[in-house]
């Protein structure tokens, strides 16, 4: 990676790093890391990728919302805090601090990563973001970190969402609202299947079924919803809310449909 592509990151952020390289992984998809690796078969070193920094980087993102969501709102409940964070933290918000950012532009990608538009993949957008705050951590410590995390993700997002009104949180964790609006229709939970597993060890992709329990006399679960993604946490994900769509939660007239035998949607 050039220096000027380096320095125009860092000017972005807001920070600039002492080590580079650790930034440069941050920025470095496996893809990349493994063909550098084949064209190298002798090199005695591995090749240092970005999966590692983004474990890292998900728990001092955690942290830092967790710290301050329960120093600002004091008179949240744990439910209701956690709820907040979960949207904070969620790929779905953190996508578009990475397109703000510009995070595609800088991504250092495999061959048929590149081809396959890796550099628009909400996945290694998010990825990279997160492994961008490790990187900070490490170079950094905590506080400048922390700042920085405040500035980018946490506080422009409570100032849209004006907690301290009465605005809607939207729903981020599909998998749990599901849960909740069956449980409280008294029905059994969903299962959640995974039907597909294809791709590359780099680039896999996973599909998943959920099915819900039987409905009068049907004497076997109805599969209602089918999704895929590059995790089996987002694909069950994605798959939770098609049926919260289906069935009408996402808008508030769930109840209905959730009790409703006839509903064309879903597969049996």
């Amino acid at each position: 990676m050039k220096a000027a592509e380096i320095s125009a990151l860092e000017e972005k952020l807001g920070y600039q790093f002492k080590r580079r390289d650790v930034l440069e992984q941050a920025l470095t998809h496996s893809s990349q890391a493994r063909e550098m690796e084949s064209a190298q078969p002798q090199a005695p070193r591995r090749v240092g990728d970005n999966e590692q920094l983004e474990f890292l980087g998900d728990a001092v993102l955690g942290m830092v919302t967790t710290q301050e969501l329960f120093q600002r709102f004091p008179g949240f409940r744990e439910g209701e805090l956690s709820k907040v964070r979960a949207h904070l933290v969620s790929e779905r918000h953190l996508i578009h601090v990475a397109q703000e950012l510009n995070l595609g532009a800088y991504l250092r990608l495999g061959r048929g990563e590149e081809k396959s538009g890796g550099r628009n993949k909400t996945a290694l957008l998010v990825d990279a973001l997160e492994a961008i705050l490790a990187a900070m951590y490490l170079d950094a410590g905590f506080e400048v970190t922390r700042q920085l995390i405040l500035r980018l993700i946490v506080t422009p997002e409570l100032l849209r969402m004006n907690l301290q009104g009465n605005a809607v949180l939207p729903i981020t964790d599909f998998k749990s609202a599901l849960q909740e609006a069956l449980q409280a229709q008294g029905r059994p939970q969903p299962s959640y299947t995974l039907v597909k597993e294809e791709g590359p060890e780099h680039n896999k992709l996973f599909t998943v079924e959920v099915r819900l329990g039987p409905l009068g006399t049907h004497s076997k679960p109805e599969v209602i919803g089918r999704a895929s993604g590059s995790t089996k946490k987002r694909a069950e994900q994605d798959a939770a809310r098609q049926v919260l769509e289906r069935l009408g939660t996402l808008e508030g007239t769930g109840e209905d449909k959730l009790a409703s035998k006839e509903n064309p949607l879903v597969e049996h």
